[in-house]
């Protein structure tokens, strides 16, 4: 039977061949062609169709069958297509399972000990949840097979490029081991997202399941870091991956415009979890009312408008895991410390990578080969090394499991409406040692190297921005129309959040009594006072 099944997928992938269209019309989309689809590329007879049609049936089967199944603690059991295992199985996505998601904050909070390979996991399946419900409640969009893929694949991909201890590596390591390194872990996941395809011969398993390489890497890369050519002058579309069409498309992983995106759900929830954090957050009732709607000759993602106080709930709940978690001044001191091992250790620890060449932990990330193999391990080689270069790093990271950490000093927030700019940063220090008072008599001499400071900024992830001012919304009135909603509810709608007013209100003489006449007229009243509305 599978013989007879893979001579006829043969037969029709040469008769396709033949099609004009033959490049939309591969791989994994033959299991979603009809009768009516069958009848259009030239096979004519009743007979031939419905032969065909249901031998595609059986290779849908076979195609079921090849999906695999994980059992996540936030999502269930999620089902994920055979591309996005194929992925997984491969070192550089496997590296992600010893790499601590939230850094040195484990050793603040005894759950944290989850790693960038489950929320990698668990924002490929969100993404392709919000990217199926959109097909499903919109088909006018034109939401392909393809494009499913690619949405999923960059949700899976978006973290490969993190480092040891996650943003510990990227925000403190390598601004100090190479300052003059413009480095963030997106900028490395596309790297590594090319080493992955190149170095495992991905590109032909992509074409077997209908993608076109050439567009699609394309597609993948610009949902992780943005375009990634700087734009053309008035150029009116900055993406190559997909058309202006599909502008929605690169909201779904890395969602520039306002922050609200798959990511942010994972981690929300995932972290929370494992912190033993309350999440308030309800990404399934979003993925529920989100909706597609032309926004500025953009099409763009929108949710109803009652929809916006959830989402001053997500913001806040980021918010409040920075507080109470990312920011944690001991996390932070312990992130500090690991810098400080691996600055000191960073000439000595040799890494081999491309053609043998040997790199540094800060010079890893110039060649993927060498930083498949750079992750957390790296805390425990320099931890029981016993090279007497290492000493100095060894003693920062045995203070770190005896406890004995820096020291806090304290905290203090700018007054009023100042702001500490980043180019003054790295001035604090020397400010703080010469703010002694000059009255007290201090034995010790302070200086600048005895300090850290830490300039940490609290906002909604658009630094003095309010995100909700760059969401859209719909009335449950018109799907089609995306309106604005401010927080002082200045917005393009007028009272979105009350319901329309009932025919007895503009008739008074269907009321039922004069009592519930007088209470309307009150409300009404109140509501629009030159009844003009």
């Amino acid at each position: 039977m599978t013989a007879g099944i893979e001579n006829q997928q043969h037969w029709l992938k040469r008769k396709l061949r033949r099609d004009k269209n033959r490049n939309k019309i591969t791989g994994s989309i033959l299991l979603h062609l009809n009768e009516s689809d069958l009848e259009s590329l030239g096979i004519s007879t009743l007979g031939d169709r419905k032969k065909l049609h249901n031998y595609i049936q059986q290779l849908k089967e076979i195609h079921v069958d090849a999906m695999k199944v994980i059992n996540d603690p936030i999502h269930g059991h999620i089902e994920l297509h055979p591309l996005l295992i194929r992925i997984i199985d491969t070192p550089q996505f496997q590296r992600l399972r010893y790499i601590k998601q939230l850094g040195g904050s484990y050793y603040i909070f005894p759950g944290a000990s989850h790693n960038r390979f489950e929320h990698s996991l668990g924002v490929g399946y969100l993404a392709g949840c919000l990217v199926r419900a959109l097909r499903e409640k919109q088909p006018e969009l034109q939401i392909s097979e393809r494009d499913v893929l690619c949405v999923q694949i960059a949700g899976l991909c978006h973290d490969l490029g993190h480092g040891p201890f996650s943003h510990m590596f990227d925000g403190r390591f390598i601004p100090l081991a190479r300052p003059d390194v413009e480095w963030t872990h997106e900028q490395g996941s596309v790297k590594m997202f090319e080493h992955l395809v190149n170095s495992n011969g991905l590109k032909a398993v992509m074409e077997h399941y209908g993608l076109i390489p050439e567009e699609d890497i394309c597609f993948i890369k610009e949902q992780i870091t943005g375009p990634l050519e700087s734009p053309i002058k008035d150029s009116l579309w900055p993406y190559k991956g997909r058309p202006k069409e599909k502008s929605f498309l690169y909201e779904i992983v890395a969602n520039k415009r306002n922050g609200i995106d798959v990511d942010k759900w994972d981690y929300f929830a995932r972290d929370c979890h494992h912190l033993g954090i309350q999440n308030n957050f309800d990404y399934q009732r979003f993925i529920k009312f989100a909706r597609v709607c032309e926004v500025d000759d953009r099409k763009r993602i929108c949710t109803r408008d009652k929809e916006v106080g959830n989402l001053y709930d997500m913001f806040h709940t980021r918010t409040s895991l920075h507080r109470r978690a990312y920011q944690h001044k001991v996390g932070n001191i312990i992130d500090t410390m690991i810098t400080d091992a691996f600055l000191k250790a960073d000439p000595y620890i040799e890494i081999v990578g491309a053609e043998g060449k040997k790199y540094h932990i800060s010079t890893a990330i110039d060649d993927m080969d060498a930083f498949t193999k750079l992750t957390d391990n790296i805390f425990l080689e320099i931890l029981y090394s016993s090279d007497p270069k290492l000493n100095a790093a060894r003693e920062i990271l045995k203070k770190i499991e005896c406890r004995n950490l820096y020291k806090y000093v304290g905290e203090t927030k700018p007054k009023g409406t100042t702001k500490i700019e980043k180019e003054n940063y790295k001035s604090l220090p020397e400010d703080l040692a010469n703010s002694k008072p000059k009255d007290i008599l201090i034995e010790t001499e302070l200086k600048a190297e005895d300090f850290i400071v830490d300039v940490i900024n609290m906002d909604y992830g658009m630094e003095d921005k309010n995100p909700i001012d760059h969401v859209r919304f719909y009335c449950k009135s018109d799907l089609s129309k995306a309106v604005r909603i401010t927080k002082d509810q200045d917005s393009d709608v007028v009272a979105p959040l009350i319901t329309p007013r009932k025919e007895e209100w503009k008739n008074p003489d269907s009321a039922q009594s004069p009592d519930h006449l007088q209470k309307v007229s009150k409300f009404k009243t109140r509501l629009f006072p030159d009844d003009s509305v």
